[in-house]
């Protein structure tokens, strides 16, 4: 829709760029605060943000690289390239480089890893939401075609340029679709917050909800990128989602248990 926020001469400030870096520091700022009142210290919050930020670009682009290695095995040097750089990358490879790097720092500090991931879940919804209207501006991760009344028709000639968006075609709006999703998620992951039972309950649910989002979503996408296994019966991305909305199951199964134990043990 409007990929180029400015140009100067033959600079360019993408609107992808300026909306992610924002979301970004918003969602880390959203983070750190809701991990003080977790009480977290505030200097581990901002340092472990910094790092997942770093760990997540690296993760995206490693699983984009992965999932298209058949367009960058024969030019290798394409992965250092410009278009490499600026593109958004694979939001599950994000995730899971943002994931373990996680839980690297959080025990080498010492954090206490469940109730900091609580704190970090909805700026990280937050974070999303901006990113993904960054996607709908570039045109990248774009839907199926569509007959339907609310296909958005794309016709930026750098939309193509750059993220290769069908143009004068009425696409399903996939980008606005997951940011409504996960605005949804922060709202109800901040209200989550405030009256959780047990550390990792609204991490465990972010996990959840994301996953299923996702997985549907997926089923709307018309762009290349995300792979496919099991011989083509789902994307990779999707194959991500499920793992994901296990993991969440199974922390809501642990420690939704352990703390019906302990609240017995203290009543009796």
């Amino acid at each position: 829709m409007f990929p180029r926020l400015f140009h100067i001469g033959s600079f360019n400030l993408p609107t992808y760029g300026f909306l992610v870096a924002a979301g970004v520091l918003i969602g880390l700022w959203i983070s750190v605060r809701n991990s003080e009142k977790q009480g977290i210290n505030g200097d581990d919050a901002w340092n472990l943000g910094i790092l997942v930020v770093l760990a997540g670009i690296v993760g995206a682009k490693l699983l984009l690289i992965v999932n298209e290695w058949d367009n960058y095995a024969g030019n290798l040097r394409q992965i250092f390239s410009l278009n490499t750089l600026q593109s958004g990358g694979v939001f599950s490879g994000g995730l899971i480089g943002a994931l373990l790097m996680a839980a690297w720092y959080m025990r080498r500090h010492r954090m206490p890893a469940l109730r900091t991931c609580d704190g970090f879940a909805p700026g990280l919804a937050f974070g999303h939401v901006l990113g993904r209207f960054g996607c709908f501006s570039a045109g990248c991760c774009f839907g199926k075609e569509t007959h339907h009344s609310w296909g958005v028709i794309f016709a930026n000639p750098l939309a193509h340029d750059w993220s290769g968006t069908p143009l004068g075609k009425s696409l399903e709006p996939t980008q606005l679709i997951e940011a409504a999703a996960e605005f949804f998620n922060f709202v109800l992951l901040m209200w989550l917050l405030k009256r959780k039972k047990f550390d990792g309950q609204v991490f465990g649910s972010f996990m959840i909800l994301y996953g299923i989002e996702r997985y549907f979503i997926e089923f709307l996408r018309g762009d290349p990128g995300r792979g496919l296994v099991f011989g083509g019966l789902m994307t990779g991305t999707q194959l991500i989602s499920i793992f994901l909305v296990i993991g969440g199951g199974l922390i809501w199964w642990l420690k939704s248990g352990t703390s019906k134990a302990l609240a017995a043990e203290s009543g009796t």
